[in-house]
């Protein structure tokens, strides 16, 4: 795309991002106006100016490239080789041996500067 069409496809950005805050400001406000409404009433209603603040929030620049960076985290997301139950097991086992290791080194060590202490204090 060249740089007069992208500078006009997001001149009003400032706009937008100003719908997107009273869009919210009013979700907040009205769902607190209205609290003796059944909560459902409400519930759609914020979701409602929630939804139209976030088409608008998409139609600016770092919307387009918050939505770029979410499909090729989906594409990255789909590359992955995940690790069968076997090497998952196995994994977890090492991981839970090393910490009580760690932790009977770390519970020593705490005894014998504990005894040590008690010793130089009397």
């Amino acid at each position: 795309m060249s740089a007069v069409t992208e500078e006009s496809r997001y001149r009003l950005d400032g706009l937008k991002w100003l719908l997107v805050a009273l869009l919210v400001a009013g979700a907040v406000y009205g769902n607190h106006h209205f609290g003796a409404e059944p909560f459902l009433y409400r519930l759609l209603g914020v979701l409602a100016a929630i939804g139209v603040a976030l088409v608008i929030a998409l139609r600016t620049a770092k919307g387009a490239d918050f939505w770029a960076l979410v499909k090729g985290a989906q594409v990255e997301a789909r590359k992955v080789v995940w690790p069968t139950r076997q090497e998952r097991n196995q994994i977890t086992l090492m991981v839970v041996v090393v910490v009580i290791v760690m932790a009977l080194i770390l519970w020593g060590l705490d005894a014998l500067f504990g005894w040590i202490a008690a010793l130089i204090i009397g």
